[in-house]
Parts: C-alpha cells; structure tokens; sequence
C-alpha cells in the first residue's frame, strides 16, 4: 500500500544539494507534481529559475527547470513569465498534450507571436527579426496542424502572423486545393482588413490558382480587380483566345465577369490594351477584305510591282477572320454591350409586373406626395422591362405632376429604360433640352436624369452629350438633372474634363446646381480617393452656408473613399471631429463606404460610437443606416447589432435601424430580420413606419409564401395602409414604394450589394446610397434601381447568342413561383328597398306556406341534402387533386432563377448537347460549349421593346390628288 503525498518540502530541498543529478532527479519529481503543490514550489521559484540560468547544468535539465517555473507562474497567473520559461523548456514543452496549462501558454505564444510579425510587417517579411524560441514554437503549431489535416486552422494562423510562405505551404499541401483556394479567397476579402496585406495575399492566389494543374482563371481575374492590375487581366484574356475553342470560351466568361464585378475605368484600361493586342488581327483581316475585293487587273498590277510579295495561305487566312471575329466579340463584351441586351432581353420577355396594383393605387391617391410615390413606384415595378403601359394609359392623371414632380416622373422613365441604351435618346428626344423656345426647364432636366440612368456606369456614349447639355444650361433644373446623369453616366470613370465641369458648377453657389454638382463629382471620382478631389470638396464643405450643397458634398466625399478601407482613416477621422453636424455626416457616410461589405470590427465600433452619443439627429440616423452597408455579405449578423437601436427612445434611430435590416438583409426574408420590423410597422412615428414598410419589401423581394409566410401578410399591410383614408401621407407614401420594391423589375429583380460572385457590387451599393438621400429629396429614390439585379440564368454560345436549352430546378414549382396576379373585387349591386307589405297579405302568405309543406314536399328535402353532401365531397376531391404537384420544373432560355432557387438548378439536357465553361452555382450570363456543332442550333427569338419609335409616329397625310377649279359664277 502505497502512502499518499501530503507535501512536497521534501522534495524542494533536495534543490539545495550540490550533485547535478540529484537536482534533475528533483526536478524532474516536482514536475509531476506541480498541479497540487504549485504553492510550495512557488517559495522557491528562484531556485529553479538559477538552475535554469546555469550554463553548467546539463541542457535538458535546464530546459526541465524552465517547464516547471512555467507551470508555477501559470498557477500564479503570470502569463508572460510562464511564457518566457516555456519558450526554454525547447521540446519538453509538449503540444501535443490537450490541458489547459498548454492551450493557454500556445494562446499566448501565438498572440506574442503575431504582434511581433505585425510589428515588423512588412519590412521584415517571413518573421526574421522574432524571437527564434517563439517562432520555434509556432513551426511546431503548423507542422501539428499538417500531421491532424486541420489546414483551414493552419492558414489561419498563417493569416494571422502574417506567413505567406506558409499560406502557401498550407494550400499546396491541403487534399483539396481548390476547396482550401476558395476558402483562403473568402477570408482575404471578407476578414483582412488591412488593404496593403489583402492585396499581397490575393498577388500569392493568382500564383496559386495559375500553377493549379487545370488553372482557375475565373477567380484569377476577380483577384486582379481587386489589385487593380488591368495589364495583367488584358494579358490572361490575350493567351486565352490565342487557345483551343474551350479557351476562347472561357475568355468570354471572364470578360462577362469583369463587365459585372469592375469599374469603368479599370474596363477601359483593359480595353485599351486589349485593342493593342488585337489590333494585327484586326488590320491583318481587313486587308485580306480589301485584297478579296480587288478586281482581277488590280491584283495583275500589284503582282508585277510587287513579284516578291507572298501571299496568305487559306488557313491563315481562316485564322485571321476568326481572330478577328473573336476579339471584336470579346471587346464588345467588355464594353458591356452584349450584357445589357441580353438582361434587357431576359426582363422585357419575363415581365411579370401587376398593373392591378398601380391601377388601385392610383384610384386611392389623393395627395400630390403620394402622386410623385405611385409614378416612381412604377419605375421599380417595370425597372428594365421598356413597358410604359401604365403611363400612357394614365396621360392625363401624369399630366398633374407639376415643377420638380414633372422632373420626378420624366426621370423615371429612365428607370423603365434601364440598359435600352441604343433607344435612349429617342426615347427621351421628346423631353431633351431644344435649342430654341423657353421652357420650366422640370422636363428636360428630368430627362438628362433618365438619360444618366439608362447608361449609368455605363456611359462612355453619352458622356460627351451630357457634357454638352450641361455647359449650355439655361436654368439650375436643366443643370440639376445634367449633373446627375453625368455623375452616374462617368460613374467610377476619373475623367478630369467632366470633373472640372461639374466643379465649375459647384462654384456657381447654386443650392439646388451645386447638390447636384457635389454628388456628380465622388461619383465621377468614385474610389479614386483623388488628394486634388478631397481638399476642392472638403475646402467648399466648410466655405458654403448652403445645406443642400453640403448634403450633396458629403454623399460626394463618401464615393470618394468607396473600398479604401483603412486609407481612409484619416480624412474619416478629421470629418468626425468637426464641429458641423453636415460634415460629421459625410464622417459616417464614408465609414459606410469606405469599410462596404467588410463587417470590420473598428468600422462598427465607430458607428454604433456615433449612433449613441451624437447631438444631432442626421448624424445619428446615417450612423445606424451605415451598418447595414458594412453588414450586407454577413446577413446573419445584422439583427443582432441593429436589435437595440430598434428599440431606442429616438425615432431617427429607430428609422436608421429599419433601413440597416433592410439593406443587409435585403431578399433573404429572414425570420429574425423580419421579427424586429413587424413592431416598426406599427410605430406611433409615422416616417418610421415609412422606412419599416420599404425595409419589409426589400427583405420580402422575391420571396413566396412558401419560403415566407409574411409576405402576404406585409402585401396586405401595404394595401390596409393605402386605403385608410386617415393614415398618414408619409406612411402612405412609404407603403407605395414598397409595393414598387417588392414586384420590382416585373417581378425578376432583386435588391442586391453583392456581384454574383459575393463581392461588394460597385452600382448597387451606390445606388442604394443615393436613394437613402430620397429623404431630402425624392427624386434620389429613382436611384434604387441601380441596386436591382436579374435574377436569371442565360446561355450564349460562341456567337453570344442565346440557343434553344433548358434547365431542370429541382423543387417544386409553388416554391419559386410568381406571386398571384390581384383579384380585382367585383362591384357590389346596391340593394333594392324593400316593398311594404301589409299584415293581413303576410298572414295569408303564411298560411299558403303552410299548406304546402303538407301536401308532400318534406320529401323532396333529404335528396337536396344528399346533393349538397355529394358537391363537397367533389370539391374536396379536386383541392386533394391540384395539391399534388410535381417535385421538379423544366426552364427555358432565359430563365428567371431566384437566389435561394439557383442550387436546385442543373442543365435538362439528355443528350448532353451543351455545358457551360464554369460553375452554374453563380448564375448570371454562362457561356456554353456545343458538343454536336454539326447539328443546327435553334436560337431563342428575340423580343421587341416597348416605348416610342420612329415606325410607330403617325406618317403625314399625302397631299391632295391634283384637280381643276371651274369658277362658273
């Protein structure tokens, strides 16, 4: 029977012996004692820490004294002692032990660890100026993480101690590279915030994913926007097109991808290249056209003057056509020609739009505000579609629109129109600015609006002419609307001229030009964070006495720190100190875009900081707001954050907070999100129902009754709303443009802040920025549609057009399905008055009835039951009949797919005729490859837009036929 151990003085004295081998013999008994007698050996601590020191003591008895005073500071809770000795203890310090004693000291090594490599990042990459113990440790972290497979933990780490070379190591040595390059791309945009490292990592993917055995280009390319390196992008697409018929495809596919995911001038400077390079194939094909159409003399003559000239075999000839063919299609994909029509074709043939709606609430309307609502509420629902019925059908009630309504409804035309660019100006010719006769200027201002709508980021073509109008205009509308469709016209474009122009407008000191003016210039600069483009703004923000002009500039200032992250801090910093309320407005905004999609810890300290603590209530309303442009990729954590604010005292940030749901959340219809709306819908402060009711649509977007049970519900609130005749107008108002939100794009649109492939989405972030302003002025709420993205999936083969095909959803069609068209009530008959009848013909009428039922007519009463029990039964029967519906649904090119449908979605096609180049989990525009090209392709007819044309004006009447005048009197 072995005595239990009841103190360990004994032991700790054997430290005081002068033989070497008694102290390891103590040591060595103490360490595995030191959980229970830690107390005792902490009195003599100093003793070990001596042996330790002692350079005579033999090397793994020092390193055994240096793990038993790391276990005894551990015990005492000093940390960075225990680390000091353990970092001694070399191998004896086992990690592999899973206690709390070795977790804790790895925390802190790893934390000590990471703060020296970020200290000396970047100028000492790789960790050479650590501490060789620590990093020691640290190898011996990564090589445990590779023997357990745990490498997602293992590029954490390297993520976090900033080790590309170990970021590296970890994805070439992971089972599944593609899986763990997806990962490591995810974390560097979503979790590093740092820009100067994001963009090191996203430099070591694009060597990873080229060096991957089948390279994954697509992925390449959306690294290369983010590093901004147009050259390289230009020179991926050069050797892809100089490959095999699959190569060339999947140029075409990247060149889709870089349309939706880039800016403008970053395409520009990628076209620019592109044309240089493609340029001899090009000239090269154009003289062999000009050498086919010589005539036969032509041709003798050059031959003599020229006898050694050799002429293009037929192959190179063949080459050249379709080199040439395949970088004029290629150019015109990146010039975003092909992706406009082929969406405009997707929503002109699936407009689903209700005019049941508009038509009730137009009947409803009494006041000019709600007018204004019902006309944009239009544009959303038809947003791309071209369809203009309901206008034209209602000339007369749009004719009531006066002044800066009229500027409000010829601008939304430009939202209908979206992307109909090759019929913009005649479509707007009616309204565009004349040279001759005086006018109020509302319409044609409006109209350069529509026109910057139409073409917004997209508007190389319309530039010039916006330009133009704008430096001719007579009155502060004409040059309002000018503004505004120059900024989102040179969206993201960094030319100077249009700049300088809007500039000079700004300076005019006109309050509603130089709102305009303000906005039009971050748009034109967006994310540029031009040094000359801040001080000109910032400069005039603090000159200027007009509120307006400063709400412009603090949108403007905004644009332009859009996705600098933390270069930004500073201009972000110095706004949020000012002692102006405006201009710690444009403070909060530019934390909003600047930090867009990061979820950034900082950023939303910042916001919540100002949401509680600001005097003014504009500041706090955008605050709130904010965060919902840093939240929108991580949906899931936005109720959470904003749950509190939904409940303050103050009615700003009860608004801020519906708008924050409703932009980071915005078509997911989540339950919590939805939880915390409901009770805003029914506040006692009628412009929080307003921002509730918008909020609501824009979670409830594309949902259906099946995923969302509240939608019919918030359908019928919108309704209950519009037609209380005591309700307040701003309630109304909003409950108006929430119909348009929810049935947007004829019912094939989303809200959206995110590309296909899950990054920040330039146009809709903007967008929903500019409509946030609608609470100033109304027209900004037209800007919404830029946020609208088709939901759909559409093919195109290597002419880019659309063939034949279908795809199989793999859930039942009421999940997905459109909503229900509205019932229109039928008109109830009013009721006749009743004759008066006399007692004395009552009573014989009773008495007649009475007869009657003795005379045999009981019997006839237990059939008629049977009848009726039998018509149920039948009804029953065919209700059992239409619930069984079928658990799959075959769609046709173009189709709409939602975003919740899209991994139910996989190519119907038996014979396996035709598969896409990438994925179809992003959806969006999928070049496909023909397997049987010798079979001829049935293409998908396209449709006509609607709108005015030139065929539909009424042709002149011919002149008379010619006759003679007899004048006989």
């Amino acid at each position: 029977m072995t005595a239990l151990l009841t103190s360990a003085a004994g032991i700790i004295s054997l430290l005081d012996e002068s033989h070497h081998n008694v102290k390891a013999f103590a040591l060595t008994k103490l360490n595995t004692i030191v959980n229970e007698f830690w107390p005792e050996i902490a009195d003599s601590i100093t003793k070990i820490e001596v042996i330790f020191e002692d350079t005579s003591f033999p090397d793994d008895n020092r390193q055994l004294a240096a793990l038993l005073a790391s276990k005894v500071y551990y015990h005492l809770g000093s940390f960075p002692d225990s680390l000091h000795y353990a970092l001694g203890a070399g191998p004896l310090f086992d990690l592999t032990q899973r206690n709390e004693y070795v977790e804790t000291i790895l925390a802190k090594c790893l934390d000590s660890y990471i703060k020296s490599c970020i200290a000396a990042w970047p100028n000492s990459p790789n960790d050479r100026d650590v501490d060789p113990r620590l990093k020691a440790i640290v190898e011996r972290m990564f090589d445990q993480c590779f023997q357990d497979k745990q490498f997602k933990q293992a590029l954490g780490i390297a993520l976090e101690t900033r080790r590309m070379d170990m970021f590296r190591r970890t994805i070439s040595l992971s089972e599944n590279q593609t899986e763990m390059l997806a990962y490591a791309f995810r974390v560097a945009m979503t979790l590093i915030g740092q820009r100067e490292f994001r963009d090191e990592i996203l430099r070591s993917l694009v060597g990873l994913y080229s060096g991957l055995p089948n390279p994954d280009y697509i992925n390449m390319c959306q690294c290369l926007i983010f590093l901004d390196n147009a050259e390289e992008a230009a020179n991926l697409l050069k050797k892809l097109s100089s490959g095999d018929e699959e190569s060339k495809l999947m140029a075409y596919q990247i060149a889709f991808d870089l349309y939706e995911s880039a800016t403008q001038a970053f395409l520009g400077r990628v076209l620019a290249h592109l044309k240089v390079i493609a340029a001899p194939y090009i000239q090269q094909a154009s003289t062999e056209e000009k050498e086919s159409s010589k005539g036969p003399e032509e041709q003798d003559q050059e031959m003599k003057e020229e006898p050694t000239e050799v002429k293009p075999s037929k192959s190179e000839t063949v080459v050249s056509e379709e080199g040439k063919k395949h970088y004029e299609q290629l150019i015109q994909i990146l010039s975003g020609e092909v992706s406009l029509a082929l969406h405009l074709q997707f929503l002109i043939r699936s407009n689903k739009s209700d005019l049941a709606i508009l038509k009730q609430t137009k009947d409803v309307v009494r006041v000019s505000i709600c007018h204004t609502g019902t006309v944009i509420a239009n544009a959303f629902m038809h947003s791309g579609t071209t369809s203009d019925q309901f206008l034209r059908e209602n000339l007369d009630w749009l004719s009531r629109a006066t002044n800066w309504a009229k500027f409000t409804a010829t601008a939304s035309l430009g939202v209908i129109h979206r992307g109909h660019e090759k019929e913009a100006m005649n479509l707007m010719n009616t309204y565009l600015p004349r040279e001759s006769g005086s006018t109020s200027g509302y319409s044609e201002g409006g109209a350069l609006y529509a026109l910057g709508l139409i073409h917004a980021n997209h508007g190389t073509g319309i530039t010039n002419y916006l330009l133009t109008q704008l430096k001719d205009g007579s009155n502060e509308m004409i040059r309002h609307g000018g503004c505004l469709g120059l900024g989102l016209a040179a969206m993201g474009s960094g030319k100077m001229e249009v700049y300088e122009a809007l500039k000079s407008n700004l300076y005019q000191d006109d309050a509603v030009t130089g709102e305009a003016a303000g906005i039009a210039m971050g748009l034109v600069m967006l994310g540029s964070m031009n040094e000359k483009a801040i001080d000109d703004m910032v400069a005039y923000a603090t000159e200027t006495q007009h509120e307006k002009i400063l709400r412009g500039l603090a949108l403007g200032i905004s644009f332009l720190v859009f996705g600098r992250l933390e270069n930004a801090d500073v201009l972000i910093e110095r706004l949020l100190k000012d002692k102006d309320a405006l201009l710690r407005r444009a403070g909060v905004l530019s934390v909003a875009m600047a930090y867009c999609g990061t979820a950034a810890n900082s950023a939303i300290q910042k916001l919540l900081k100002v949401a509680v603590s600001d005097t003014n209530d504009d500041v706090r309303r955008a605050a709130v707001i904010g965060l919902g442009f840093l939240l929108f990729r991580t949906p899931e954590q936005c109720p959470s954050v904003v749950s509190l604010l939904a409940e303050s005292y103050n009615p700003h940030v009860r608004y801020g907070a519906a708008l924050a749901i409703g932009i980071a959340c915005a078509g997911t219809g989540s339950k919590e999100a939805i939880a915390l709306i409901e009770p805003l819908t029914q506040d006692p402060v009628n412009y929080v129902r307003q921002g509730a009711l918008m909020a609501s649509a824009m979670l409830c977007i594309q949902q259906t009754e099946v995923q969302c049970p509240k939608v019919k519900e918030f359908r019928a609130l919108y309704s209950k709303v519009l037609n209380d005749k005591h309700d307040d107008v701003m309630a109304k108002f909003g409950a108006i443009l929430a119909q348009g939100i929810i049935d947007g794009g004829g019912r094939n649109v989303t809200v959206t802040l995110s590309s296909r492939t899950g990054h920040v989405w330039l146009q809709g972030a903007v967008g929903m920025l500019l409509f946030t302003h609608y609470w100033y002025w109304f027209p900004m709420s037209l800007c919404l549609g830029l946020s609208f993205a088709p939901s759909c999936i559409i093919a195109v083969n290597k002419n880019l057009e659309m063939p034949v095909l279908q795809y199989k959803s793999n859930a039942k069609p009421s999940i997905f399905a459109y909503p229900a068209p509205l019932e229109e009530k039928k008109k109830e008959e009013k009721e006749r008055v009743a004759t008066a009848i006399l007692s004395v013909t009552a009573k014989a009428k009773r008495r007649e009835a009475e007869k009657t039922k003795e005379t045999g007519k009981k019997e006839e009463e237990p059939m008629e039951v049977e009848e009726e029990k039998e018509k149920v039964e039948e009804e029953k029967k065919e209700k059992e009949i239409k619930k069984e519906e079928p658990s799959f649904e075959i769609l046709s090119n173009p189709a709409r797919v939602t975003k919740q449908q899209i991994r139910y979605i996989e190519f119907s096609d038996e014979r396996k005729r035709w598969r896409p180049v990438k994925d179809i989990s992003t959806g969006g525009i999928l070049v496909v490859k023909d397997y049987n090209p010798d079979e001829p392709i049935t293409l998908v007819q396209a449709v006509a837009a609607h709108g005015p044309k030139k065929e539909d004006e009424e042709e002149e009447p011919s002149p008379p036929e010619p006759f003679e005048y007899n004048d006989d009197d």
